[in-house]
């Protein structure tokens, strides 16, 4: 499984980097064949003083793709929310090919 972490209007502390990862190693027992993980972690709104953490998560395995995305004001909570997404998208896909 390659994982991918960018950061956009902003450089990630080591801290969030090993939650995130540490987090994503959790995946594969959800599905056997992930290829690849994205993760996007915004700043959004940087005009304004208000700046929600966005973080977006883009699951690749064969012949489909899962894409969750959530904002808090959080990173952490952003991320696991947008995984809590992914992981039910994966358990509704593997319960309708198993139908």
């Amino acid at each position: 499984m390659n994982v991918n972490i960018q950061t956009v209007h902003f450089d990630a502390d080591e801290k969030l980097v090993e939650y995130v990862t540490k987090k994503l190693q959790k995946l594969p027992t959800f599905h056997d064949s992930i290829l690849k993980v994205d993760v996007f972690l915004k700043l959004d709104n940087v005009v304004h003083n208000i700046k929600d953490k966005v973080a977006e998560i883009k699951v690749h395995v064969p012949k489909h793709e899962f894409f969750a995305k959530d904002s808090t004001k959080s990173f952490e909570e952003s991320f696991d929310n947008a995984l809590d997404s992914i992981i039910n998208q994966i358990k509704k896909r593997k319960e309708k090919l198993a139908v």
